[in-house]
Parts: C-alpha cells; sequence; structure tokens
C-alpha cells in the first residue's frame, strides 16, 4: 500500500498540477484539512531541488491565506463550524485556559505553534474566536510557516539525493515516522495547548 501512495504522490509532484495542489493542501491545512503539505512539499522538492524553495514560498502564502479562513472560522462562524472543528480535536473544555494564554502569550503561541507538527489550524480558529489582533496575526504566520516550510524545503534541497534514496528504498518507515510525528503533534496539541 505505502509503495502505491508513494508512487501516487511522486507522481503528483511531477505532474503540471503540483504546485496548485501543494497550494489547495497547505491553504486546507491552516483551516480545516487534517493532512500537512508537507506531504506534497517533501516529494516535490526532492523531485526538483532547484525548485524547493519556490515551493516553500508557495506553500508558506497558502498557508497564510487558509490562516486568514481558520481565524473567519473563529471570529464568525464559532458556534457552528468553529466549535465542531475545536472538538473534534478536543479542545473544547479548554477554551477558558486557552484565552488567559492567549491573553498574554498569544504571539509566542502562534509562533511556536505554527513550525510544529501541532495543527496549525488550532491556532488560525482560536485566534479568530478570541480576536487576536489580525494584522500581527497575519504577520506571525508568515514568520512561523515561512520559518516551517523553508526550514523543510532547505533540508531537502541540501540533502535531497541521500534523503530522496532513503525515502524510495525505505518509504513505509518514512511514511510511518511522518505520521507518528503527526499523531505526536496532536497528542503534545491536547495535552499542552
Amino acid at each position: 500500500m505505502s509503495i502505491s501512495f508513494y508512487a501516487r504522490v511522486k507522481a503528483l509532484a511531477d505532474s503540471p498540477y503540483a504546485e496548485a495542489a501543494l497550494a489547495a493542501i497547505a491553504f486546507a491545512e491552516s483551516s480545516f484539512f487534517p493532512i500537512p503539505p508537507d506531504v506534497l512539499l517533501a516529494p516535490m522538492a526532492l523531485a526538483d531541488p532547484r525548485r524547493a524553495w519556490r515551493f516553500a514560498l508557495i506553500a508558506t502564502v497558502a498557508s497564510v491565506l487558509g490562516g486568514m479562513l481558520g481565524y473567519a472560522i473563529g471570529a464568525v462562524l464559532y458556534n457552528t463550524l468553529g466549535q465542531w472543528l475545536i472538538s473534534l480535536y478536543g479542545y473544547g473544555a479548554k477554551m477558558e485556559a486557552l484565552k488567559q494564554t492567549y491573553a498574554q502569550w498569544g504571539w509566542l503561541v502562534i509562533l511556536v505553534k505554527g513550525v510544529t507538527p501541532i495543527p496549525y489550524k488550532l491556532v488560525t480558529i482560536t485566534s479568530g474566536l478570541l480576536g487576536y489582533n489580525f494584522p500581527l496575526f497575519v504577520a506571525l504566520s508568515v514568520i512561523t510557516r515561512g520559518a516551517r516550510f523553508f526550514l523543510v524545503a532547505g533540508i531537502l534541497n541540501w540533502f535531497g539525493e541521500p534523503l530522496r534514496l532513503a525515502m524510495e528504498r525505505n518509504f513505509a518507515a518514512v511514511l510511518g515516522g511522518f505520521v507518528a510525528l503527526v499523531v505526536v503533534g496532536f497528542i503534545v496539541a491536547v495535552k499542552v495547548f
């Protein structure tokens, strides 16, 4: 199964629709979708390391735009869609503590959570719900999401060939490690955030 999944992801990464797919996933992940854009960013950067920086820029811009949608979900649609998403990720009972944390450390929460495997949609929806300063939210999102995606692109650009070979030989292990990282991010988010 993982070999066919890898073949499909690699085929998409090599296709003319790769950049649009990367943008769509990065946008959706910042507001409602559970799968991070790294799933496409990594194979795309490995397939064409010279364009890794372009891919990171696309992921950053789309992620920030998606974060704006997440902010709007929290600000305008919290009683319907936002509350459902927050409850889905196990944060319904933690909103009061989260409000206090945001009041004092909102900027740090946005910066730290944006580079971790903790779902960024939780940050965007919560920022909107709590009425966090929107221009500051956008600026911090550009910094944190840019740092994350450019770091991934840099690592893949500099160490691309050995990583590509390792991924092709052990895709099941790489995919398992990535899934484990995402699961750990969700667990940490539930316990800490």
